[in-house]
């Protein structure tokens, strides 16, 4: 069973959520970004992590805008799944955005970061790093495309931070004039064959048919849209 939610923010809470009780070992959760977990690199925060990684279930993340991202790139990367992660602790992954991941026979493909101005809440990362999370070099892009290709431009679910632009702008939500990541996933939309995308960011629990969900406190079952 793969379950998803939005942005937790630091929120601890979310993983109390009733219908987590659901998910058994080998089972994930996936959040649409700002985990908002790893952000001051402290021994409190080291034990919610590793609290986190003990888990039965598999506890994995895409990057939303207001993370701490020096403090995520202190964690070492590996391959798991057919795609790059950063190991946090256990069970607690980053999906490194821009690959293509099997998860319980599902094939996922993620693409965190975006842009920061909506929701506040501003990251204590150095600029430059965030910049890069926000804008991603071309050499990314190139790689997301090739890992779609790779697997017929054609997978099971799509979980990002930003939703493309076009659907931002159908849901009046705010467009940045840089939104290099919402122009990229519109092109993705376009381009992808896809049962179900997910997205975090706009704090908005909503199923917009035929085949997108905005996620915010809501804990929802993948396979919601067949």
């Amino acid at each position: 069973m793969i379950l998803i939610t939005g942005d937790v923010h630091g929120d601890i809470t979310r993983f109390s959520h009733k219908r987590l009780r659901e998910l058994k070992k080998g089972d994930t959760l996936i959040v649409c970004g700002d985990l908002g977990l790893i952000w001051d690199g402290s021994d409190r925060e080291k034990r919610v992590l590793k609290k986190l990684g003990k888990r039965k279930y598999n506890v994995l993340f895409v990057e939303g805008a207001h993370e701490n991202f020096d403090e995520l790139e202190k964690y070492p990367t590996e391959q798991w799944c057919g795609g790059m992660t950063r190991c946090i602790s256990g069970n607690l992954r980053q999906l490194i955005r821009g690959g293509v991941f099997s998860i319980d026979g599902r094939k996922i493909f993620a693409f965190g970061g975006g842009s920061g101005e909506v929701n506040g809440g501003a990251s204590p990362c150095s600029e430059a790093t965030a910049s890069r999370y926000e804008i991603p070099p071309a050499g990314e892009f190139a790689d997301a495309d090739s890992a779609l290709a790779a697997n017929g431009n054609a997978v099971d679910y799509i979980v990002t931070y930003e939703p493309p632009v076009t659907m931002a702008e159908f849901l009046d939500q705010k467009v940045s004039a840089t939104d290099t990541v919402g122009v990229y996933l519109d092109r993705k939309r376009a381009e992808v064959k896809f049962r179900a995308w997910f997205f975090g960011k706009h704090h908005l629990n909503k199923t917009i048919p035929p085949k997108f969900v905005a996620l915010f406190d809501a804990v929802v079952n993948a396979e919601t849209l067949k």
